[in-house]
């Protein structure tokens, strides 16, 4: 039974108080990772990560432009330590008329997995009936199958489409659904997870929608019977930054 924002802000929000954890630090300290995926291209990578196809060769001893996927590559360390998280958010968005009225919430997952990345979890999630895949509209990866802090932008959030991501048929159709990767259960989301997902969660509301939305943690979410997005997870903290 879907709840009221009146029953969903008092069910679903928790207030802690904690220290904050340091979000404004270089979002890299050095060189970087990339796992290619299907349509990565060394032209399309150095502009994401601000940087040139001739640094992407000469880093990692490529003869040609032909990259395959799976290929684990090194970005420069100063185009890592310049990289920006939101920039293909922000461009992706930028093609697309967001329902800005519609969306009502922001809801914080973890994978509970350690590898995967938006589109191996798609490829899950259409087996197991779901019609538009990738549950979330944001994926944030570890460095493992896509980049540490890495936003992947899903399907559900071009199309403006409504989440799978919580039971609650209605509250999927108003709340954006955020997973990090990793299983927070038995381990922390990395820096660059955090910061990545303030970022995100911090343009959502004053770029894109233009005003505070409610936020959660899925476990937080009335009726849910889950420990997403795990122990570890600094919920509190994100309490204190978006209310």
């Amino acid at each position: 039974m879907f709840c009221s924002r009146r029953d969903f802000t008092r069910n679903a929000l928790l207030t802690a108080a904690v220290s904050p954890v340091l979000l404004s630090e270089s979002l890299a300290a050095g060189s970087g990772m990339h796992t290619v995926k299907r349509g990565d291209t060394l032209s399309g990578l150095a502009q994401r990560y601000g940087t040139t196809v001739s640094a992407l060769k000469r880093s990692n001893n490529l003869r040609s432009d032909l990259i395959q996927v799976g290929q684990k590559l090194i970005i420069p360390a100063q185009a890592a330590a310049n990289f920006d998280p939101l920039r293909t958010v922000r461009a992706e968005t930028a093609r697309i008329n967001v329902r800005r009225s519609n969306w009502q919430a922001i809801i914080a997952h973890h994978s509970a997995i350690k590898k995967g990345n938006a589109e191996s979890y798609g490829r899950t999630h259409r087996k197991r009936g779901m019609q538009n895949g990738l549950a979330y509209h944001f994926v944030i990866g570890n460095g493992i199958d896509s980049g540490d802090g890495q936003i992947e932008v899903g399907p559900r959030w071009t199309k403006q489409l409504q989440g799978g991501h919580v039971k609650n048929h209605q509250l999927n159709l108003i709340a954006i659904g955020i997973c990090l990767v990793g299983n927070f259960e038995i381990e922390r989301p990395t820096r660059k997870q955090l910061q990545s997902f303030t970022l995100l969660v911090d343009w959502l509301q004053g770029s894109v929608l233009r005003r505070k939305v409610r936020f959660a943690g899925h476990r937080e979410i009335k009726g849910e019977q889950t420990v997403c997005p795990g122990k570890y997870f600094p919920l509190s903290t994100m309490h204190r930054r978006f209310g």
